[in-house]
């Protein structure tokens, strides 16, 4: 009888305990809701010129994703963030500064929906717009203009949770974002592959 009263009390105790409380399944018709900070990594040696190589530095940004679960496993996620900046350089000299936006929606396969720790892939669909191009060094007073961009994008990452509804997240994305590159003076430079590995920490709530 005593052993039954133990069992008992400690099968309630656990019940009520922040583990069992932290221990939450995606459901179908979930919202994920990200946020943190992200940093963007291009290729190097974007493109070969005959005027010499045109590259692209890194970018960071705060970043906000949100994903609606379609089913307990599988998730449809929009991926937003403030501007990055770029510098572009011409042979390790900085010949212009652009803005870009590379809003991005995948459709994820999530592993283990039932368990604390939840990790993901995703692939999907990148749209990148530059602007707010501006010139320096040799080509100041010139104007550069880069064009927009579709790509494909895939991405691994992982949730895991820290109470009921909130959890850390950490994600690492590719995308293919290629841009071509016109100058009013220089012509077309050709196409810029920019091809960047993006990483993200971030913090996270279902709702």
């Amino acid at each position: 009888m005593s052993m039954k009263l133990t069992k008992s009390a400690l099968a309630v105790a656990l019940a009520g305990s922040p583990l069992a409380e932290v221990a939450a399944a995606y459901e179908a018709g979930n919202w994920i809701s990200r946020v943190g900070a992200w940093s963007i990594f291009p290729k190097s040696g974007n493109l070969n010129t005959t005027l010499g190589t045109i590259g692209v530095d890194n970018g960071y940004s705060p970043g906000l994703n949100l994903t609606y679960m379609a089913t307990p496993s599988i998730g449809i996620e929009l991926i937003a963030a403030l501007p990055f900046k770029h510098d572009v350089t011409l042979s390790s000299t900085k010949i212009a500064s652009t803005y870009q936006l590379p809003p991005t929606i995948f459709v994820q396969y999530h592993f283990m929906p039932s368990s604390n720790m939840r990790p993901y892939a995703g692939v999907g669909l990148n749209y990148t717009f530059f602007w707010d191009e501006k010139t320096t060094g040799p080509l100041s007073g010139t104007s550069l203009n880069l064009g927009s961009s579709w790509g494909t994008a895939g991405e691994l990452g992982v949730d895991i949770d820290i109470a009921p509804k909130w959890f850390i997240n950490a994600v690492v994305s590719y995308m293919d974002i290629n841009t071509k590159a016109k100058s009013n003076v220089l012509g077309n430079l050709g196409t810029v592959n920019i091809d960047p590995v993006v990483v993200g920490i971030n913090i996270g709530t279902r709702f």
